[in-house]
């Protein structure tokens, strides 16, 4: 990265059709009861595209269509998506529905079907229920006001309970480069990546391989730091479309503003990432581990995720219970390298363990700490320079009840 000063200024009531030259729509279709299932995303011109996708071996038919268009064409226009279908594990019949969705996009906007993604999200092994896509594409309608934005979010929800949406901008080259994001994400989440959907919109000029190379980056700091409930899911996927209408210069890690552009896409990727973590299915907390003096930021990142994922760490917070002894069992078997004599552990500002060694402390204070909808754990290892940060949820009673009955 440049020296360049970072310079980034979030933007209230924006969403993902922020930035120039995007437009949007979201409309209930069919596939669900009654709430919004079908949106589209466009670009006036065909975008740089990046992606990462789940690491599930099991994948959803949408993610190989979605999959040619970023690795093969490295350009993508307009992303279809839908909710209450998965489409995975549905064979060839699911291959041609994902083509078949692809291609009913394109002919309505009039653009190549390989410059069309496709997304879907929902219940998996049911075969698609084509006829209301059919129907429902022809009745999309793009616009680029708030409404449309928030469509376009409400659509792709499942379980979600809120729409999770995020802009920033910063200044290129002397030009305003707007990042927006949107995603949903609520239960089968343990990226790499989880059963989410995440879609970034950028104005800024950065060809494909580039905004690859960063968005991997980035992922494995935000979403790949993520855990609700340990399960991969089959459908995940973060997906950056960068159309070049802010006419900046083209960016590289050479460029003289690029670390204003790397610092603001992981910003708005930190935001969805969390946001996901806090909408937990039947979440009330969300929690944040930090990790310092790992060997390795990696490893830092691995012990902040067991520590997060922990079931046992996770109904502690739900009970406002300050069992400590979790959080350093969790530590110990995440598999990083540590020496027990020297960790230090934190529930917000107090302190429980020093190098290794309980320290009084108030349990009513510590109550106090866990009820708040956010809490922070700080583990210290004392072993070298790593750093890194996992984000999570409690798990509570709600989340069985929501999951014992999802097809239903």
């Amino acid at each position: 990265m440049s020296n360049s000063v970072y310079e980034v200024r979030k933007l209230s009531s924006k969403n993902i059709v922020s930035p120039k030259g995007y437009s949007a729509a979201g409309i209930h279709c069919g596939i669900k009861h009654k709430k919004k299932d079908l949106a589209i995303l466009m670009s006036e011109v065909p975008a740089s595209v990046a992606g990462v996708f789940t690491t599930n071996a099991v994948q959803a038919a949408p993610l190989k269509v979605t999959k040619e268009v970023v690795y093969n064409v490295g350009k993508m226009q307009a992303l279809i998506v839908n909710s209450g279908n998965a489409n995975a594990c549905t064979g060839k019949q699911g291959v041609l529905d994902a083509y078949e969705m692809q291609k009913l996009a394109a002919d309505k906007f009039g653009i190549e079907p390989s410059l069309v993604g496709v997304a879907s999200t929902g219940v998996i092994g049911e075969i698609m229920k084509m006829e209301p896509i059919r129907t429902g594409v022809q009745k999309l309608e793009l616009g680029s006001t708030l409404e449309h934005g928030i469509d376009f979010a409400q659509a792709i929800l499942t379980t979600d309970t809120v729409m999770k949406n995020t802009t920033y901008s910063t200044i290129i080259d002397g030009q305003e480069v707007v990042i927006s994001g949107t995603a949903k994400g609520s239960g089968m989440i343990e990226p790499n990546m989880a059963t989410m959907l995440g879609f970034i919109t950028t104005d800024a000029n950065i060809d494909s391989a580039e905004l690859q190379k960063a968005l991997s980056e980035i992922t494995d700091c935000t979403f790949n730091s993520i855990t609700v409930d340990g399960d991969t899911s089959t459908n995940d996927c973060v997906i950056v479309m960068a159309n070049g209408l802010a006419g900046n210069n083209p960016l590289t890690p050479s460029h003289p503003d690029w670390s204003n552009f790397y610092s603001t896409l992981q910003t708005v990727a930190e935001d969805l990432a969390k946001a996901i973590a806090r909408d937990g299915e039947g979440a009330t907390k969300l929690i944040e581990v930090e990790v310092d003096g790992a060997i390795s930021d990696e490893e830092a990142r691995k012990i902040a995720k067991t520590v997060v994922g922990s079931p046992l760490v996770k109904t502690a917070v739900f009970g406002n219970d300050a069992n400590w002894g979790r959080i350093i069992a969790a530590v110990g078997y995440s598999g990083a390298k540590i020496d027990p004599d020297k960790i230090s552990i934190k529930i917000g500002p107090a302190l429980m363990v020093e190098n290794g060694e309980p320290v009084p402390f108030s349990e009513d204070e510590l109550i106090t700490i866990l009820k708040a909808n956010e809490v922070k754990i700080f583990v210290s290892l004392g072993q070298g320079e790593g750093h890194g940060f996992a984000w999570g949820c409690d798990l509570t009673y709600d989340y069985v009840q929501i999951n014992a009955s999802y097809r239903s």
